[in-house]
């Protein structure tokens, strides 16, 4: 006869194990201690096993019948139950562990290490910030449970704050970690993927730069006039004449560095496009480094943070030093360098537009043409080094500025 609340309820213990059957094979075990312990009998492959369903009154009657229906659809599909409970205690493990700063911490490990595919150290260091700013929203998570809303809340908490750029990127950062959870089969799709249009769109800004030549002549004057640590000054003498990333300047090393060779190996691990690349130093650049040289060499940063010789200088000296010279963030940048460089050596005609783009290392999707281009242009960018150098020091000195020809 099957069970009734009031039937259990009353169900004392005995000296020996008491079972109250439902049917259907399943019964209440009343134990000596006085508990009560719901159990569904079952044959599954012709062996006889027991289930354990849960323990009353935690789970009541109603509740005790479901379960043992859901039990008896499985055999029925001839799964066993008991293996089925204990597959879903491991999935319940490995969901709990695998939360959303945990597989993000294992994605940006992964970049970190994909060789010439991977993250520099720049981009390693920005993306694994931006993640950490989801920690507090759905840091704790796992990954499984993260709705589309979760996520959108998260970065709107950004986007609040004003930084569009940064909630726009963290969201991509974050549709980049579930798509790895995706392919390492620890989630079935993208949360994010229905999100695209949902945040404000940020204004497209390029970095402070000054192209005219004059005003380059006025601030490489006023850079010359830099009065605060010595270190700083000498990172804005040279970064004119490399015009390499903010982010290589500062993780340059001297073990890198050649100055009797006049030349600066950047490994590829340091590069944003993740290949090596070489910079022909002018006279005037290994000048200024063999000035640094004395302050911080001869092994570890070039530039060294003021704190601890261990890490490089700060990505925000050098802009701090342009502020303290009187430039906003609109006129002129650390990367702003680049751009100056690149402006005025196209605009001056004598250099081949190729040897300037390997100038800016930027990238080439095709392989053989950038092969060819790297042996190609290296005698012609070791005379625009020098001939920039110079034609810095001319601008410096305040010498007339002839304006370029347009070239056709």
């Amino acid at each position: 006869m099957a069970l009734t609340d009031i039937a259990i309820r009353n169900a004392k213990p005995g000296e020996k194990a008491i079972k109250m059957a439902d049917g259907a094979g399943m019964f209440l075990l009343v134990t000596p201690a006085g508990g009560k312990l719901w159990r569904l009998k079952y044959r599954i492959d012709g062996r006889e096993k027991l289930l354990a369903i849960g323990a009353y009154p935690e789970m009541g009657l109603s509740d005790a019948r479901k379960r043992r229906e859901e039990a008896r659809a499985l055999i029925a599909q001839g799964k066993d139950p008991s293996r089925e409970k204990q597959r879903d205690k491991v999935r319940s493990r490995i969901q709990a562990a695998d939360t959303f700063t945990a597989i993000a911490n294992e994605y940006s490990a992964k970049r970190k290490r994909d060789g010439e595919k991977g993250w520099s150290p720049a981009t390693a260091s920005r993306s694994e910030y931006l993640l950490s700013l989801l920690n507090p929203s759905i840091g704790k998570l796992a990954i499984a449970e993260i709705e589309p809303a979760d996520v959108l809340v998260a970065v709107r908490k950004i986007e609040a704050k004003g930084n569009l750029e940064s909630a726009r990127r963290t969201l991509q950062l974050a549709s980049m970690v579930f798509r790895y959870a995706v392919a390492t089969a620890r989630l079935r799709s993208d949360p994010t993927r229905d999100l695209r249009g949902a945040l404000t769109a940020p204004t497209v800004t390029h970095y402070g730069a000054i192209t005219d030549a004059k005003r380059v002549g006025e601030l490489l004057r006023a850079i010359d006039g830099f009065e605060g640590q010595g270190l700083t000054k000498l990172a804005l003498q040279i970064a004119p004449h490399v015009f390499v990333r903010p982010g290589e300047l500062r993780h340059a090393e001297w073990s890198e560095i050649d100055l009797d060779d006049a030349l600066w190996i950047i490994p590829a691990a340091k590069m944003k496009m993740r290949k090596a690349h070489a910079v022909p130093l002018s006279r005037q650049a290994v000048e200024l480094f063999r000035e640094v040289q004395k302050a911080s060499g001869p092994t570890g940063y070039v530039f060294p943070s003021i704190r601890t010789r261990s890490r490089p200088m700060s990505e925000n000296t050098i802009n701090a030093g342009l502020r303290r010279l009187g430039y906003a963030s609109d006129e002129m940048t650390a990367h702003g360098f680049r751009a100056m460089a690149s402006t005025l050596l196209n605009e001056s005609g004598k250099w081949h537009p190729d040897a300037i783009e390997r100038a800016l290392a930027h990238g080439d999707d095709d392989k053989v043409r950038a092969a060819y281009h790297r042996g190609a242009h290296w005698n012609e960018r070791v005379e625009m080094a020098q001939w920039w150098s110079d034609y810095l020091d001319r601008l410096r000195k305040g010498a007339n500025v002839v304006s370029f020809p347009l070239t056709a």
